[in-house]
C-alpha cells in the first residue's frame, strides 16, 4: 500500500502552477483532460507521491475556497525563510504562521496559503 496523490480543486491554474513549480520547486509530472472537460494537472517532488490539481475553466471563480476537512499539504524545503519570502513576494502566497523553530523535533516550520487559499506547511529539517 502507498499514497499515490492528493487531488484538490483550484480556480487559478496558472498562479497555482507558478506557486508550486517555480516557488516551491515541485516538478510537472503529467496532465490530462477527462471526459467531463476537467483538466487534471499533476506535480511531484523527490518521491513518487503527486499533488493533483483539478481545474474546470467553466467553473473557475465559482467555487468556494473553504475545503471541508482539508487542512494543509506539507512540503519539505531547504531554506524556510527564503522560501516564505519568495512565495509571498513573487507567487501570491500569504503567511499564516511565521517560521518557527521546533528544537525537540529538529525542524523549522511555517504555514502559508497558496493563491487559491489552501494551507501549505513548509518544513525545513535542521542539521
Amino acid at each position: 500500500m502507498d499514497v499515490l496523490h492528493t487531488a484538490i480543486w483550484i480556480d487559478d491554474v496558472e498562479a497555482m502552477k507558478e506557486f508550486y513549480t517555480e516557488g516551491l520547486g515541485l516538478e510537472y509530472s503529467r496532465e490530462f483532460v477527462g471526459d467531463d472537460g476537467v483538466t487534471n494537472y499533476f506535480l511531484t517532488g523527490e518521491s513518487d507521491t503527486e499533488l493533483q490539481f483539478k481545474y474546470d475553466e467553466d467553473e473557475s471563480g465559482d467555487r468556494e475556497v473553504e475545503p471541508s476537512g482539508f487542512d494543509h499539504t506539507a512540503i519539505a524545503v531547504t531554506d524556510i525563510d527564503e522560501t516564505v519570502d519568495t512565495l509571498v513576494e513573487e507567487y501570491g502566497g500569504s503567511v499564516d504562521q511565521e517560521p518557527t523553530t521546533m528544537d525537540e523535533m529538529g525542524v523549522r516550520i511555517s504555514f502559508v496559503s497558496d493563491p487559491d487559499g489552501y494551507g501549505v506547511e513548509l518544513i525545513e529539517t535542521l542539521e
